[in-house]
């Protein structure tokens, strides 16, 4: 009869196991701000079918260390550690896939702290470690594999410039997008601002028609550029969420994981990637 037992619950937590995993719908809108924060850095957002995660970096002791400040506090919750191994075996106990069908790239996004050319300086050798699952140039092609990083805050623009072989991308500022003429077009894959600096609807009423036209013109220029919209430190709740998906928004910033990830399938948001550039 023990047994049994045993044999029963063991046949259940394969089914849960396989049912939970069936389950994960990658939602292309969703973004893991300040993704560390979390108990469980990248696997909490993984397991809500996020395909976009933030980190915040500090070079420190000659180590990208993944903090917000004061890296001296968490100085061994290195950039690789959190998230370049654990993706690498992630994709390869998952038949190559960071997502079973999803073929998109996910978005590492690394946002600088320290600074910029130092920082990209001791990043650049880590990434070629991992280049085998990262999307990037190569001999002035685009290369397109299961993560894409994006540099975020303090920008090495320069350097990146200067490289036929890369394996980072940019986040522009999207107040300074304007249509391409210095050749930069490949460097530049997603547009972020402060939601302050744009709107100052907390999702009360209604926003207003000058501020929503705003919005739009930034976004619409934007994609007519070829890069994703972000706008970080926007309210956590469902009407501004609403309001920016509706105004063509690509991608929702939050700490809520679970509660976007409700909305986004509740709402059948889960918006396949548009076409900007991967």
């Amino acid at each position: 009869m023990q047994i049994r037992k045993i044999i029963v619950v063991m046949a259940l937590a394969v089914v849960w196991a396989f049912s939970s995993k069936a389950q994960v719908t990658p939602l292309s809108n969703a973004f893991a701000h300040n993704d560390y924060w979390h108990k469980r850095p990248l696997f909490d957002a993984l397991s809500n079918g996020y395909t976009n995660v933030e980190a915040d970096v500090y070079l420190y002791h000659n180590r990208l260390v993944v903090t917000h400040i004061l890296p001296i506090l968490h100085h061994g919750r290195t950039l690789e550690d959190l998230y370049l191994k654990p993706l690498a075996e992630h994709i390869s106990q998952h038949n190559g896939k960071v997502y079973e069908n999803y073929d998109h790239p996910i978005i590492l996004m690394i946002d600088i702290k320290s600074d910029a050319n130092k920082t990209y300086a001791l990043l650049k050798p880590l990434l070629k470690k991992y280049e085998s699952i990262l999307t990037g140039y190569q001999n002035g092609e685009l290369v397109t594999r299961q993560v894409k990083v994006v540099i975020s805050g303090h920008k090495p623009y320069e350097p990146l410039l200067e490289e036929k072989d890369r394996l980072a991308f940019i986040d522009e500022d999207l107040r300074k997008v304007t249509a391409d003429t210095t050749g930069r077009s490949t460097l530049f894959t997603m547009a972020s601002c402060k939601y302050s600096k744009l709107l100052n609807w907390k999702g009360k009423g209604i926003l207003s028609i000058a501020q929503k036209n705003r919005l739009c013109n930034y976004v619409n220029e934007a994609h007519q550029n070829g890069v994703k919209v972000r706008l970080w430190a926007s309210p956590d709740n469902q009407k501004v969420w609403q309001q920016l998906l509706q105004c063509g928004v690509d991608l929702i910033n939050t700490d809520k994981l679970s509660r976007l990830r409700s909305f986004l399938v509740t709402n059948n948001n889960n918006n396949t990637p548009s076409t900007t550039r991967l």
